[in-house]
């Protein structure tokens, strides 16, 4: 019977990956799949979709929904008043075209770590990253690669204190905050930006030595992309903001100053980190222990307030600051709050599927299996995290997928050899970063669609840049925390 229990888990994840490729949505695959899981093993079909798979992703929307709701409105006001455009310019005309793959790289950062949702990122850098690339004759095909160092590596994963969704997820899980592993987290980060500017000066340098320029193709217009309904499901799982409402709104014609553009961004850092280190520890929060509160503790939602408190603070921010500048602030606040419900719930929906799957008899033996990985805890969640983040295509998913699972069982063993939840956090952040690029990726597809370019001629430089890097700051923290602990 397991055998047939882990042919059921195996049927059920390979039908979800297959027509979850080909535009299928989410919203339909996951219960789909999660019941043929139940099915092959004998297990009750209703109670699984209704008492496991619809708890397990209604928990998900309870502890994340502000997250995505929050992060994608504040990015669209973010783009509609011109903030993200202002930086991004200022940052590519101070660097200008002798350093246009450093200047794209930092815009990118600088975005995404003050709260920036990563497809509003795209549509912005693309066609600045075009102009210059083309000024600088730096080949297009580098261009999707730079993007990806400076927006979906570092600053989703490693950078101490970044907003990003799957920097909150393990919080409630691991009692920690944004800031989890603070030493550990810089140095993955130096590592990631260093290793993958090296990569991409490399490929410049080679490319000039053979004489090889531009290129051809253009950036895919918005409302092309947003009309592509294949790519619109593949992305919704990938990241938290539905590229179909970046067409919907109204952007300025007129940008800010960049100071102004940059302050709300410095607003989400500033509030962030006091937040978390300062005035949730200093607040009395007996009261969460009642009934009524979920019988929780500040270690399990303070990780979360910080977050949410930091994007509110930036929402108040811009509005104050480039109220002027919104030509259509009821359909900016709509678009972006209608671009977080699509993902959310797609995430979402994985995470019951992970939740059925983790309820069957069969799914003990691939526990053991992973647990037993040599290497101690460190290790395993890292090679968990990455599967499931590959096979998902989400690291957020897979993720969430893998604390559900086995959260606690890292938490207890932990406890036994006096390790740091702090480490395991930011491990298990740093691993949901890195196979999640593989070419099915939401993100990543959306990413060559809008600089114009394919999987041929760009994915090699995403992989070097996107997971091997990663990978290679991944081995870094592991190595180092198992012996110097967390910092």
């Amino acid at each position: 019977m397991t055998l047939v229990g882990l042919a059921g888990i195996l049927l059920g994840l390979g039908l979800l990956i297959w027509l979850a490729f080909r535009g299928w949505s989410v919203l339909v695959l996951a219960p789909l799949a999660a019941l043929i899981a139940a099915l092959m093993a004998g297990e009750p079909l209703l109670a699984h979709w209704t008492q496991t798979f619809m708890v397990g992703a209604a928990g998900f929307l309870a502890q994340f929904f502000p997250l995505f709701l929050l992060g994608a409105l504040f990015g669209k006001l973010m783009e509609d008043s011109g903030s993200v455009s202002a930086i991004a310019a200022f940052v590519t005309q101070k660097l200008g075209t002798r350093r246009a793959v450093l200047a794209v790289v930092l815009a990118g950062a600088l975005v995404t770590y003050g709260g920036v949702s990563l497809f509003v990122a795209f549509f912005v850098l693309a066609p600045m990253a075009h102009e210059l690339f083309r000024a600088a004759g730096i080949p297009r095909r580098l261009m999707p690669a730079a993007i990806v160092l400076g927006t979906s590596t570092f600053t989703m994963s490693a950078l101490p204190g970044t907003p990003s969704i799957q920097n909150a997820i393990p919080m409630p899980f691991f009692g920690t905050t944004p800031f989890a592993a603070p030493g550990l987290g810089l140095l993955a980060s130096l590592i990631m930006l260093g290793f993958g500017l090296w990569w991409l000066n490399r490929e410049e340098a080679k490319a000039r030595a053979r004489g090889e320029g531009f290129g051809d193709g253009t950036p895919m217009p918005t409302e092309r992309l947003a009309a592509d309904e294949v790519l619109r499901e593949r992305a919704t799982t990938a990241r938290e903001f539905d590229p179909a409402e970046i067409a919907h709104g109204a952007m300025t014609d007129i940008a800010p100053p960049v100071t102004r553009a940059a302050l709300p961004l410095v607003v989400v850092i500033i509030v962030n980190l006091a937040m978390s280190l300062v005035i949730l520890p200093a607040l009395d929060t007996h009261y969460l222990a009642e009934t009524r509160f979920g019988e929780t503790s500040l270690a399990a939602v303070g990780g979360v307030w910080a977050v949410i408190s930091a994007l509110a603070c930036a929402i108040v921010t811009v509005l104050s600051a480039s109220y002027r500048r919104l030509p259509a602030l009821r359909a900016t606040i709509d678009a972006g709050a209608n671009a977080s419900v699509l993902p959310a719930v797609s995430v979402a929906s994985l995470v019951g599927f992970g939740a059925v799957v983790a309820a069957m008899p069969a799914f003990a033996v691939v526990r053991d299996a992973v647990l037993g990985i040599g290497g101690g805890p460190l290790v395993s969640l890292a090679v968990a995290t990455n599967l499931l983040a590959a096979l998902t295509g989400s690291a957020s998913g897979g993720l969430t997928i893998a604390l559900d699972a086995l959260g606690a069982t890292y938490m207890t063993r932990a406890a036994e050899i006096g390790l740091n939840p702090a480490l395991l956090h930011r491990v298990a952040v740093i691993g949901s970063g890195t196979l999640d690029s593989l070419p099915h990726n939401g993100a990543v597809v959306t990413l060559l669609a809008v600089c114009g370019s394919t999987h041929r001629d760009s994915y090699r430089d995403i992989v070097v840049v996107g997971i091997i890097g990663a990978l290679v700051a991944l081995a870094a923290v592991i190595g180092l925390g198992s012996v110097a602990g967390s910092f």
